[in-house]
C-alpha cells in the first residue's frame, strides 16, 4: 500500500513566536521547515556576530531547541545562558556552540546541520541567508535607523525597513523548500524586525509570492511599541503587501480571546494593546479569516497556545487535501 506523501510546511519567522508555534507542529505527521532571520544584532548573538564575522546564532539556536528531540536536560543545556565570566557573561552555551562549529566547518549551514543531528531536529532549519544581514528602517520624517535591536527603540513610526548589502545570495534550498511547501506560515513575530528581514531577501520573498501553497500569516495578538503601535491585523498585512508589492496571503489567523484587565494594564504600560481585527478590512484584502481563542498565559505573558494553532494549521492542511 503506497504511503501517503507527508505534508511540506515552511514556516517564516524568528524571535520569540516561532519557536512557540514550532514546539505544537512538531508532534504531527509533518514535513517542517524553518526558514529563521540573520538579522540579529544584539546581545550574545550580536557580539558573535561582530567577534567572529558569522551570521547571528541566537533565532537559530531556539528554533533548534524547539523542534529537538532530546532529553530536557540536555536543551537546558544548550539553552543555559551564562550569568557571570570574564567574556562569557550573557552568551547562552547554544550560540557558542553553533559559533565553534560554524568556525570548524567553515559555513553556518554546514553548523545548523551538524547541531541539528546532535540534537535529534524533527524537521529542517535553514537561515534565510547563509550570511548576516544589516537591517535598517526609514521612519516617517526620512530618518534611517540601523540594527535590528535599536528600531524599535527610536520611538517614531515605521515607514518601511530594508536589508544591506543590496544583493544578499539567499539560501537556494531555503527557496527550494518554499516552491515545494503545500503550507506556507508568517509569524508570529515583530513585523518589522524578525518576520520582514526573512521576506526582504531577494527570492526569498519572491518564491513567497509566486509558492503554489496556501499562505497563512499567524497574527500578533498585541500590537508592539516602536513597530506597530495602533496597528489592526489589516495593518500588518498591509505593510507585508507593500514592503513584497504583492498580495500573496491567503489566510490570516487571528486571536478572537478578550484579554484579562490586569494583564492588559501590565502591557498598556508598554504602550502595547490587543491587535483588532478588523474583519471588513481583512475582507477587503480577498482574506479567509480564522479566529479563535489561541493564545495562554505565562508569567502574566501572553503566548500563542501551541497545541491549539498547531491543531488549527494542521486542519488547515486535511481540509485542503480533501
Amino acid at each position: 500500500m503506497r504511503r501517503q506523501k507527508v505534508p511540506k510546511i515552511v514556516i517564516i519567522g524568528g524571535g520569540t513566536g516561532l519557536p512557540v508555534l514550532l514546539r505544537g507542529l512538531k508532534h504531527y505527521d509533518v514535513d517542517i521547515t524553518a526558514v529563521v532571520t540573520v538579522a540579529d544584532d544584539g546581545g550574545s548573538s550580536g557580539r558573535l556576530r561582530d567577534e567572529l564575522h558569522i551570521p547571528p546564532p541566537g533565532d537559530v539556536r531556539n528554533v533548534l531547541a524547539a523542534l529537538s528531540d532530546v532529553e530536557p536536560l540536555i536543551e537546558d543545556l544548550f539553552q543555559h545562558r551564562f550569568a557571570t565570566g570574564n567574556g562569557l557573561s550573557g552568551h547562552s552555551l547554544g550560540n557558542l556552540l553553533l559559533a565553534a562549529m560554524t568556525t570548524i566547518t567553515g559555513d553556518f549551514v554546514h553548523a545548523i546541520r551538524e547541531m541539528s543531528k546532535v540534537l535529534n531536529v524533527r524537521g529542517k532549519v535553514l537561515p534565510a541567508a547563509n550570511q548576516s544581514v544589516i537591517l535598517h528602517a526609514e521612519m516617517e520624517d526620512g530618518s534611517i535607523v540601523t540594527g535590528e535591536s535599536k528600531i524599535p527603540d527610536n520611538g517614531q513610526k515605521i515607514k518601511r525597513v530594508f536589508l544591506t548589502p543590496d544583493k544578499v545570495e539567499p539560501l537556494q534550498e531555503s527557496v527550494d523548500e518554499i516552491e515545494k511547501a503545500d503550507l506556507i506560515i508568517v509569524g508570529p513575530g515583530s513585523l518589522y524586525t524578525s518576520i520582514l528581514p526573512n521576506l526582504l531577501v531577494p527570492k526569498i520573498g519572491e518564491a513567497v509570492c509566486n509558492a503554489h501553497a496556501k499562505k497563512v500569516y499567524i497574527c500578533n495578538v498585541m500590537t508592539q511599541a516602536g513597530e506597530t503601535l495602533e496597528y489592526t491585523a489589516s495593518d500588518h498585512v498591509k505593510a507585508l503587501y507593500d514592503h513584497l508589492g504583492c498580495r500573496f496571503m491567503d489566510t490570516i489567523l487571528v486571536n478572537d480571546e478578550g484579554i484579562p484587565d490586569e494583564i492588559a494594564l501590565r502591557y498598556k504600560k508598554e504602550s502595547a494593546t490587543p491587535v483588532i481585527y478588523d474583519i471588513a478590512a481583512l475582507s477587503n484584502l480577498g482574506l479567509e479569516i480564522v479566529h479563535d481563542k489561541i493564545i495562554r498565559y505565562e508569567d502574566g505573558v501572553i503566548r500563542h497556545d501551541t497545541q491549539k494553532v498547531a491543531a488549527l494549521l494542521y486542519s488547515m492542511i486535511k481540509s485542503d487535501e480533501k
